[in-house]
């Protein structure tokens, strides 16, 4: 089935169109990045998955999602130092064969996550 994300822009009520999403595999500590992408319209990789069910395997991983950078790029005045740089998601896949959906609700203060479908 695959993982996906989805971004939501909560300050501005949209998708986070333009922002910058990392996918690593994690493995004591040791980071490898597997993809990058930058977010369609819709607030999706514009690919479709992050990877597909082939790709995806029993392990951990981490989505970085570039919050700062989209929201100055979004003309959102920030302060020094600003509150959210980057948002780190870091979690375990059990069952590859599933579909893992990653959404990310945010904004220049807040964030949320959770196992969508």
């Amino acid at each position: 089935m695959g993982l996906s994300t989805h971004v939501l822009d909560t300050m501005h009520g949209t998708p986070a169109a333009g922002m910058r999403v990392t996918l690593y595999a994690t493995e004591g500590g040791t980071l490898h990045q597997l993809k990058q992408c930058v977010l369609n319209q819709e607030g999706r990789n514009p690919e479709g998955l992050l990877l597909d069910a082939a790709s995806l395997k029993r392990g951990t991983y981490r989505l970085v999602f570039d919050v700062a950078a989209y929201f100055r790029a979004y003309g959102v005045v920030l302060p020094e130092p600003n509150f959210l740089n980057q948002v780190s998601l870091d979690f375990g896949v059990a069952e590859p064969e599933q579909h893992y959906h990653v959404p990310l609700l945010v904004s220049p203060w807040s964030y949320s996550t959770y196992r969508g479908s």
